[in-house]
């Protein structure tokens, strides 16, 4: 098997690796940084720290920090407009996955005609302005991907996008920008994490590189976001998953997502269901429906995050992940679709559309086992209902 692997050119990770904003502008010869950030950051004192800093090095600053949650063409063209006027030669993506996502749309679009939905995948998008990110939550990897996730504000379609020019061209990785996340926040952006890994190591297009990194991701994930959770000062769990969340990026970036994220798009779009969370909400579900294509990788996933035994047979191990999987979203509060306020009829009246959509997206072929509509419309229902095939039977 041969694979491609793709990251960005330079990565600075730990305490402190904001500061090295100035320093890494000035590595690739960028002069006029167009910082791309939401209220929120602009808020909490993030924003006007790497303000301090570029201007007292002598950069031109440009902002715009009106990005959205889950981004939107609307937002995306707004934040086109601002970068258009600010002649910027690089753009500072400084915030969460929509940010960062926000950032590096803007970048391939500003050099592209026509409507974002004539990009999405299966078309790719291998050119842009250079992108340097700063993420501030532990979760989507978007600092280390070749991909973005925008919808589609005529038609509520989450767009998967896929690239090189989607790929930053630096990445700062601080955990201490983790520090101020709320339980929730970092409950849905951990899960995005696992999710990210385990469907990396299951995937058809798996490869050795992504492999090591993905059991490497669930296993601290496993370990370290309770803790997190639980104790949201605490260094040490913080750091670990600011890390499992870029190699998750990574593993993903490199074999791709499956068939959990192929769902869990389009409750995004219609429902409004932060993206850790929606993948969260399908996960053991989806889980259960797939181990049967790869008993063999899914039995390793298990037994590297500690809910099986090295010991235990294939079908215990693929059991007890199953049994992991729920258990851990428990506990960390993970809502059904119902609890989260979504209605019966809305969520069944929008199945058969959100299982067209999940088809397109390509991530479901990706899956080692392969569904088609029915299947997934069938999932979507099992969900609903809170159905889990906790025996594999």
């Amino acid at each position: 098997m041969s694979a491609a692997i793709l990251m960005p050119r330079r990565i600075h990770v730990g305490a402190g690796a904001i500061d090295k904003l100035a320093e890494t502008l000035t590595e690739f010869g960028f002069r006029r940084p167009l910082i791309v950030t939401d209220p929120f950051i602009a808020s909490c004192g993030y924003l006007t720290r790497v303000e301090e800093l570029l201007a007292a090095a002598g950069f031109e600053v440009a902002v715009f920090d009106q990005c959205v949650p889950d981004p939107t063409t609307d937002s995306v063209a707004s934040g086109l407009e601002c970068l258009r006027t600010s002649g910027a030669d690089v753009l500072v993506g400084l915030g969460g996955g929509s940010s960062i996502d926000t950032a590096k749309t803007m970048a391939v679009l500003a050099e592209r005609d026509g409507p974002l939905r004539d990009y999405k995948v299966p078309n790719r998008l291998d050119s842009g302005l250079p992108v340097i990110a700063i993420p501030t939550t532990a979760g989507t990897g978007s600092e280390a991907t070749n991909a973005s996730v925008v919808t589609d504000a005529d038609t509520d379609e989450k767009m998967l996008c896929l690239g090189m020019g989607l790929m930053p061209m630096a990445a700062l990785v601080d955990y201490e920008l983790t520090l101020s996340m709320p339980r929730r926040l970092t409950a849905d952006t951990g899960l995005d994490t696992l999710c990210h890994a385990l469907e990396a190591f299951v995937s058809k297009k798996a490869n050795p590189f992504t492999d090591a990194l993905a059991l490497d991701v669930v296993a601290a994930v496993v370990k370290w976001l309770p803790i997190a959770c639980a104790s949201p000062d605490n260094r040490e769990a913080r750091e670990a998953m600011m890390m499992a969340a870029m190699k998750g990026g990574m593993a993903f970036s490199n074999a791709s997502v499956t068939l959990i994220h192929g769902m869990s798009r389009p409750v995004g779009a219609h429902f409004h269901v932060p993206h850790g969370m929606s993948n969260a909400m399908l996960l053991p579900a989806v889980t259960a429906w797939s181990v049967n294509g790869a008993p063999e990788r899914y039995a390793l996933a298990a037994r590297a995050m500690g809910f099986a035994d090295p010991l235990d047979s294939q079908s215990k191990a693929l059991e007890a992940l199953i049994k992991g999987l729920h258990g851990l979203c428990r506990d960390l509060d993970v809502p059904s679709p119902e609890a989260f306020g979504v209605s019966e009829t809305d969520w069944f009246a929008a199945v058969p559309v959100m299982a067209q959509q999940a088809l397109a997206s390509g991530s479901p072929a990706n899956n080692p086992r392969v569904p088609d509509a029915a299947t997934i419309e069938q999932l979507y229902s099992d969900i609903w209902r809170g159905e889990v095939n906790l025996s594999l039977a």
